[in-house]
């Protein structure tokens, strides 16, 4: 249990250095002749697959992309080592660490909702792990093929909203690309020839694919979902997505147990947690870190992200 905790930690703090770090290279990156041209040019009210390709290209985006694959792989550990409801929401406590540090590094202010946000996520995520029982080992053969067939859909239905949405398209994307998320923890939970290792299950088991898929196609929808509209509302839906989905699914299928008596100290916990996440998702830091990311690439809706590191 200790282990598990303290691996999605490790992956909470990658994402966020990952993001501040891409942050402090995005006023550079934004000016990117290639970039402007596009942007001159374009029509279209939805960022391209090359603006976004041009993006993940940058120096700044691929040193913050180490971080990154730290944090993702930080996430699969965590998913087999402790319950879904505590590891997933570990893992979207990202958001404190990113206003923490935006604070110190982009001189970003913090506002005393803020810091009552983050004071409630942290709480709540000591009062989960002191509720979680163990991890559930229960799951049938269905639940491979059913991560592998999930994972692409929800990708799918993304790509279709992200068309044909007018309005909302941040805040929808970003939902959908939590639930792809979710898809790649449930996924790692259930993939079989890791513990001992045998890579001929390994690399016949669908769900290995499963978690291949969700987690890049997660990684794109919400890369999208920052160029085309709120990124509050983005970063605040990913949250929802990318706890509630897993956590509900270990419960239902996997077998994750609360400790006897914990059940609604924890049913509680979890959801101040998301609530304070979602909260804390609309923070001046966070916002500013995530527009900044956003600005590599061509924004058809919203306004221009304002300057980072004016506080609040």
């Amino acid at each position: 249990m200790t282990s598990g905790i303290v691996i999605a930690v490790i992956g909470a703090l990658a994402f966020a250095a990952a993001a501040v770090l891409q942050a402090l290279g995005a006023e550079q990156v934004s000016q990117r002749a290639a970039i402007r041209e596009e942007r001159r040019r374009s029509a279209a009210a939805h960022p391209s697959l090359k603006s976004t390709a041009l993006t993940m290209l940058t120096v700044p985006f691929l040193v913050g992309f180490v971080f990154d694959i730290i944090g993702f792989i930080a996430t699969i550990m965590s998913a087999r080592l402790i319950p879904l409801f505590l590891s997933q929401t570990i893992i979207s406590a990202r958001l404190v660490a990113t206003a923490l540090l935006a604070m110190v590094v982009l001189k970003v202010g913090l506002t005393m909702r803020d810091w009552i946000a983050g004071a409630v996520v942290v709480a709540s995520l000591i009062l989960l792990a002191v509720s979680a029982g163990r991890e559930g080992v229960d799951h049938t053969a269905w639940m491979r093929w059913a991560v592998l067939v999930a994972g692409p859909a929800l990708i799918l239905l993304g790509l279709i909203v992200m068309r044909r949405l007018k309005t909302h398209i941040a805040t929808v994307t970003g939902l959908i690309a939590g639930a792809v998320f979710g898809v790649m923890a449930v996924a790692s939970r259930i993939l079989d020839g890791i513990d001992p290792l045998d890579l001929t299950v390994l690399f016949t088991d669908p769900a290995l694919y499963g978690l291949l898929l969700s987690g890049i196609g997660g990684f794109y929808l919400f890369t999208v979902a920052l160029q085309t509209g709120s990124v509050n509302g983005a970063a605040a839906a990913l949250v929802v997505g990318q706890t509630v989905l897993p956590g509900a699914v270990g419960i239902a299928f996997l077998g994750d147990v609360t400790r006897a008596g914990w059940g609604p100290v924890a049913i509680v916990a979890f959801i101040a947690a998301v609530g304070g996440g979602v909260v804390l998702a609309s923070s001046g830091a966070v916002t500013a870190v995530e527009t900044a990311d956003a600005t590599n690439a061509p924004r058809g809706y919203g306004h221009p992200p304002r300057e980072l590191g004016r506080p609040r």
